[in-house]
């Protein structure tokens, strides 16, 4: 018993720690993605509002003047009047509350990717010779295109947004404005949260909540993760400062003229690990004095159960008694339920002898020429009901024996479309049949996996009622096709629809719709066509029923037709 009781102890103290640990991983996930989530979002919105005011000063009258007729000396006086709201941080007050939008710097590229060199570079803002020429670029961009610019003296990072600029003549790119801003000022630090983030650039980590030497560290470490992992974004584990931390990376330009960046967060676990410990030493104590209760309850237990063993042991004969006759009982009761499923099939099977009676009775009724026509006219009401009884029959044969699961299907292609086909040329040829339209769009062949016999008990089912439901000189459309693994079949016809409240108790056996038809009937159709749909691994439903329609759609597993045997 004690070694029973320090086993489970043991086993619940491994669990438990290791529920807590998984626990706090994930709590730590989320709150690292929910900041990480905050971050984001206030920084596309930033992005979106620098490319849009980017452009309309890029498609300025003065500007494309200056640059379209050579008149390069009047490039930047023109533009100064035209970007001085951005020099100076004349912006929106919602877009203040965002962050602050003041560009720090601006360039005009030539034709080749060469910088234009301002005659007066403080008023289009200074930059050193070495960021100067980093702005140079190969080719110019087609499109907006989002770089980073470290300075190399300051140790910041500009962000930088180049905007192509098109002639109006040809719609060719021959220039384009580069504007430099502050990086955003929350990628810096999220002191409630502790995240801290920057920017790594040409093989360089830039970020002010870090000491020189961690930055180069994690620099090292940052360019070995990237150029392994084939992942546009990962996080993994590292240690700044002798401390824990979640580092997470996102590119920030894959498709860019500018050198590729990554933006790095850093998440502290200090606090997790820490809180971790404290859960273990709390599970730990708990479980020290569970384990003493344990043994402490063991001794007492022990001591109880030694006293009626010899009762137990004098009692077992009558336990083994009571089993057999639970046993007994139980067998008897099954019995009893297989003599009842008899009997219900019994009594269906039954019920059609007097049925075919009272038919055949009907029929020599009706071959008599002695009675008068309203007397006939009774007849063939009787023997139509005698034909709808037999059909109610079979039906609920088959319901039971799906409700008993005796029903099984031996699936093999089945032509859906000549089941469809033959059944709309019997429907056609009935006497009652309402004069209405049948239009038909499906391939002559397609095949789905079921048992024939079924699966023509389910077209037959909605096809009666389409023709039932419909109105003089409606129409029926029945279309199938194949989608991917199922093949649908939609049957719709005009008729009054059926109505809300009706609308999710149609396929419920003995339910009828509110639906005003001459031609009445039992309230199975729908429940077996939706049960042999199932059966076959498909579905039926409603689609709609509105106005003057009414769709129902079946869906069967696909199948190959089965090959030619006679070739």
């Amino acid at each position: 018993m004690m070694l029973v009781v320090l086993a489970l102890t043991a086993g619940g103290l491994y669990f438990a720690q290791r529920k807590v640990a998984t626990e706090a991983e994930r709590d730590l996930q989320d709150n690292f993605q929910a900041e990480l989530s905050s971050l984001h979002k206030v920084q596309e919105l930033r992005r979106a509002t620098l490319a849009e005011r980017c452009r309309v000063l890029a498609s300025k009258p003065r500007i494309h003047a200056a640059l379209e007729d050579n008149a390069l000396d009047l490039l930047y006086p023109s533009a100064k009047d035209e970007l001085r709201d951005l020099m100076n941080g004349d912006v929106p007050a919602q877009e203040e509350a965002a962050t602050s939008l003041q560009a720090r710097f601006y360039r005009f590229l030539d034709g080749t990717g060469a910088i234009l060199r301002p005659p007066n570079p403080q008023e289009v803002g200074e930059l050193g010779k070495e960021a100067e020429m980093q702005l140079a670029l190969t080719r110019l961009p087609e499109t907006q295109q989002i770089g980073y610019l470290p300075e190399s003296m300051s140790g910041a990072v500009d962000e930088v947004l180049a905007t192509p600029i098109l002639s109006t003549e040809t719609g060719e790119v021959i220039s384009a404005l580069v504007v430099g801003f502050k990086p955003f000022e929350g990628v810096e630090k999220r002191a409630a949260a502790g995240l801290e983030s920057g920017i790594w650039v040409n093989g360089r980590l830039y970020l002010p909540g870090l000491r020189e030497s961690a930055q180069l560290a994690l620099s090292d470490e940052i360019a070995r993760t990237v150029s392994k992992s084939d992942q546009t974004e990962n996080n993994f584990n590292v240690t700044v400062n002798g401390a824990p931390q979640l580092l997470f990376y996102k590119p920030l330009n894959l498709e860019s003229v500018f050198p590729r960046a990554y933006e790095i967060c850093i998440y502290p676990l200090a606090g997790s690990i820490a809180q971790q410990d404290r859960l273990r030493w709390q599970i730990g104590g708990a479980g020290a004095l569970l384990l003493l209760g344990g043994f402490v309850a063991s001794h007492f237990v022990a001591a109880r159960l030694s006293v009626p063993v010899e009762k137990l042991v004098v009692e077992s004969e009558e336990d083994r008694a009571q089993r057999k006759r639970a046993e007994a009982a139980l067998a008897l009761t099954s019995e009893e339920l297989k003599r009842s499923a008899r009997y219900s099939a019994d009594a269906s099977h039954q019920l059609k002898s007097p049925v075919t009676v009272l038919r055949a009775g009907l029929d020599a009724l009706l071959a008599r020429e002695d009675f008068k026509p309203e007397v006939y006219h009774e007849l063939s009401g009787l023997l139509h009901q005698t034909y709808r009884l037999t059909g109610v029959i079979d039906d609920l044969l088959l319901l039971s024996r799906m409700d008993a699961g005796h029903l099984q299907i031996e699936a093999e292609p089945v032509n859906i479309s000549q089941l469809i086909e033959e059944w709309l040329d019997d429907l056609a040829a009935l006497p009652d049949s309402p004069d209405v339209k049948i239009e038909k769009q499906f391939p002559a062949e397609l095949y789905i996996a079921g048992e024939k016999r079924y699966t023509s008990l389910i077209v037959q089912n909605l096809l009666e009622n389409a023709r039932k439901y419909n109105r003089p000189g409606g129409r029926i459309r029945v279309t199938a096709q194949s989608e991917r693994s199922k093949v649908v079949v939609t049957i719709g016809n005009t008729g009054r629809p059926i109505t809300g409240s009706a609308q999710p108790h149609i396929f419920e056996r003995f339910h009828r719709a509110s639906v005003r038809s001459p031609v009445s009937g039992h309230g199975l159709g729908l429940n077996l066509a939706r049960q042999l749909a199932r059966l076959h691994g498909g579905e039926l439903k409603l689609v709609q029923s509105t106005d003057d329609w009414t769709e129902f759609e079946l869906r069967l597993r696909v199948a190959q037709p089965a090959p030619d045997r006679t070739s």
